[in-house]
């Protein structure tokens, strides 16, 4: 008998851990904080994946210049 709670319990902790590990997923996902954690581990891992951040930080980073069809008191 002593067994079976003692299992019961390991595999409570372990389902308590496992679920708090998918909330944590869950809220980084959409909070957008694992860019910073995951990119290097992502670099280290997938050499592509260097470019693709690049591309990413100049678009980031790129100024949106205002369009001249957005203009309403232009004139042709």
């Amino acid at each position: 008998m002593d067994a079976v709670v003692a299992l019961l319990i390991i595999v409570g902790s372990l389902v308590v851990i496992l679920a708090g590990l998918v909330w944590l997923a869950h809220r980084v996902r959409r909070s957008g904080v694992g860019a910073g954690l995951m990119g290097p581990i992502d670099e280290i891992y997938n050499p592509g994946a260097h470019r693709a951040g690049q591309e990413i930080q100049v678009q980031d980073e790129r100024v949106e210049a205002p369009s001249l069809a957005d203009d309403p008191f232009r004139r042709d």
